[in-house]
């Protein structure tokens, strides 16, 4: 039977880190959770030490680390055959595991994932029933990797609901922390090169909505940047996976969504120039 661990990379996550726990180790199935502290400075490592279930393992970098050294430092400390890594401020819904893992008990399945939620700041749900956009059911390396070039890392789905074989992990090196964005999507395509991909129809994850996460926090200049270096590097380390048309398709979506942001900014401008 293949070993679980749950990674929890946390830096300074003492506003959501108890729910995000609460919601893992209430889970009907066996797993290791392995919280890495990143040298935080906020209540972080006592919140995860409080819970005192023998399921998790706490430890923490003596200094902080990036976060992609980080994110790789926590996988690489954990011990299971399969890897789920939950962001600090996510959510597993509950009995979400056990459908994931009866799929990847098939050594065919490099990678599962499923559909997701999203909730606020307090935890109320705002959306329900989004991810995987033609990805759902079973699927072959290119189709996984096309599709999330093709409609965006967005779409796909937050990292919490990914699952992805540890052994696939260290052969391709790990994250890619130059690509914070995409970072995880960068992953899964590469891992996702080694067998299938199953999306599950169930809604398995909530992806929480806050002015304080990384994703909120960064521009949608550097996002459009960082997802275009993504495309063109994944085709030039797996052409097998993607074709020109692919990367095409996808720089169009980028340069599309570039305009958009231009013109609701000339329009804002323009009303505010009005507005004198």
């Amino acid at each position: 039977m293949v070993s679980l661990s749950i990674c929890v990379p946390a830096y300074e996550a003492g506003r959501t880190l108890e729910p995000t726990l609460r919601s893992i180790l209430s889970q009907d199935a066996d797993f290791e959770l392995l919280v890495l502290d990143n040298a935080s400075t906020d209540a972080t490592g006592e919140i995860a030490a409080s819970f005192g279930d023998p399921r998790l393992r706490l430890e923490r970098n003596e200094t902080t680390l990036p976060i992609g050294d980080n994110w790789n430092r926590a996988i690489r400390l954990s011990t299971g055959d399969l890897v789920k890594v939950v962001c600090a401020d996510d959510i597993l819904l509950p009995g979400s595991l056990n459908a994931q893992l009866e799929i990847m008990s098939d050594p065919r399945f490099a990678i599962s994932s499923s559909r997701f939620q999203v909730i606020d700041e307090s935890g109320t749900l705002l959306e329900t029933g989004l991810g995987l956009p033609g990805l759902r059911g079973v699927h072959s390396p290119r189709s996984l990797a096309r599709t999330i070039v093709r409609r965006g890392p967005a779409d796909f789905g937050p990292t919490a609901a990914a699952m992805f074989r540890r052994e696939h992990f260290d052969r391709v090196g790990g994250l890619r922390g130059d690509l914070v964005f995409p970072m995880d999507v960068d992953l899964f395509a590469r891992v996702g090169q080694f067998g299938l991909f199953f999306g599950l129809t169930e809604v398995a994850a909530a992806w929480r909505d806050s002015t304080f996460n990384l994703c909120s926090q960064t521009s949608t200049v550097s996002k459009l940047m960082e997802t275009l270096r993504f495309h063109h590097r994944l085709a030039r380390d797996c052409p097998r996976l993607l074709s020109p048309l692919d990367i095409a398709i996808g720089d169009l979506r980028l340069a599309r969504t570039a305009l958009q942001r231009l013109g609701v900014r000339a329009s804002a401008l323009l009303r505010a120039r009005i507005g004198r």
